[in-house]
């Protein structure tokens, strides 16, 4: 790993990590509602349903976001769209913690996840195009994991934050990656692979290339669906879970967070590095099938060990499954539509399984507020139905871009 790294050109190196930055400050504004939930509903004067319909909200938005930042970048580049995409959701996660009631709050989480929905798309097509083919599969498992890096900076930010100036100071410092846009503006380049396919976009309408990979589209958005019910299934709630279920203070549920996030990075990694071994298809296969046997441990253990090590486990499978989507997508996306159609077949598949949130707290509150059984429901349905639509699709692992020049 330590040699793909020090391989990649400073140019490479500056656009990596502006992408990987992007998608884990994204995550961070995302993810801090779900450490301040029931404190958002005392201050609203509601249930904790009504103010997790925001995550939801947030989710269905998504794609909206991915469509219009993704059109944005086929036209004018990854550079200039994702530095406006950092900026909004800046400055709406900032509005967030000003709200002063409920539904000026769902509206704004409406907005946020148009502009969330854009980061991830621009961020992985910008990264992708530009890195050696060789260290794609490794890079892919680090930049997905930006996602848990977020989730683990919204850990430590709550234990520290909320205990003492309250939940709406935890929105007030998501204002904080604007600055992102700052160091794209002066450090990162616009995407070689997409200059060059110029010409050829000028020649072929992109409605024309979506008619002809529909098939493609509709399979990724079914992948993407399975995907995102495994992530939001294991994490959205479980701060909620450890809280609620188990009585556990903020500051213990941090420490546990900030655990099982280590786990989420660490699988990304390995995962990742092992798909550009044996495949992209059988990693993911091996993962979700590895995560299965642990559910048990992280749902219904009595003890704050086990616990732990469960949520590190399951984890370290799923975000190890996760970290090896960027370079899929992109490798199976047609030049035309690459910085389109990944974005968009993830969001459309957040937004299918937006109602995760709602789904879970209301089979947990009707059953006593157990958590863990709800939580255990979706992701063991999950984990089934990913593996088998992974094996009946294909891959194209080292496809070749034409920003592989430098391999």
């Amino acid at each position: 790993m330590t040699t793909q790294l020090r391989a990649l050109t400073p140019d490479q190196r500056n656009t990596f990590l502006a992408s990987f930055l992007g998608w884990t400050l994204d995550a961070f504004d995302f993810f801090v509602l779900v450490f301040v939930l029931k404190d958002v509903a005392k201050t609203f004067h509601t249930d904790k349903t009504h103010v997790a319909v925001s995550i939801m909200l947030t989710l269905a938005m998504r794609p909206l976001g991915a469509f219009l930042f993704g059109l944005a970048a086929e036209r004018y580049g990854r550079r200039l769209p994702l530095m406006i995409d950092i900026i909004l959701f800046s400055i709406l996660e900032l509005l967030s913690g000003l709200a002063p009631n409920l539904t000026t709050f769902l509206i704004l989480r409406a907005l946020f996840g148009i502009a969330m929905g854009g980061e991830w798309g621009l961020g992985a097509s910008l990264a992708m195009e530009t890195i050696p083919t060789k260290a794609r599969g490794m890079l892919s498992g680090i930049l997905q994991e930006g996602y848990v890096v977020g989730y683990l900076l919204a850990a430590v930010v709550y234990r520290f934050v909320a205990p003492n100036l309250g939940w709406r100071w935890m929105f007030f410092i998501g204002v904080l990656p604007a600055l992102l846009s700052l160091f794209i503006r002066a450090k990162v380049k616009e995407s070689p692979a997409w200059q060059a396919e110029q010409t050829k976009r000028e020649r072929i309408p992109i409605s024309e290339t979506v008619r002809k990979h529909g098939k493609l589209f509709l399979y990724l958005i079914l992948l993407m669906t399975g995907f995102n019910f495994l992530s939001h299934g294991t994490q959205d709630l479980y701060p909620t879970f450890l809280q609620v279920q188990h009585k556990l203070a903020p500051a213990t549920v941090s420490n546990i967070a900030i655990i099982y996030n280590i786990g989420a990075l660490c699988g990304g990694i390995f995962f990742g590095t092992l798909s550009q071994r044996i495949g992209r298809r059988k990693a993911i296969i091996i993962a979700c099938v590895c995560a299965l046997p642990v559910i048990p441990l992280w749902a219904f253990s009595h003890s704050l060990a086990l616990l732990t090590v469960g949520s590190f486990l399951i984890q370290f499978c799923i975000q190890g499954a996760w970290g090896i989507i960027p370079a899929h997508l992109t490798e199976l996306a047609p030049a035309a539509l690459r910085g389109t159609l990944p974005g968009l077949a993830y969001q459309l598949g957040n937004l299918i399984a937006s109602v995760n949130g709602p789904l879970q707290t209301t089979v947990a509150e009707r059953h006593g507020d157990n958590y863990g059984m709800a939580m255990a429901m979706v992701v063991t349905v999950a984990l089934v139905v990913v593996p088998i639509v992974t094996g009946l699709g294909r891959e194209a692992r080292d496809a070749r871009f034409v920003s592989d020049a430098g391999d």
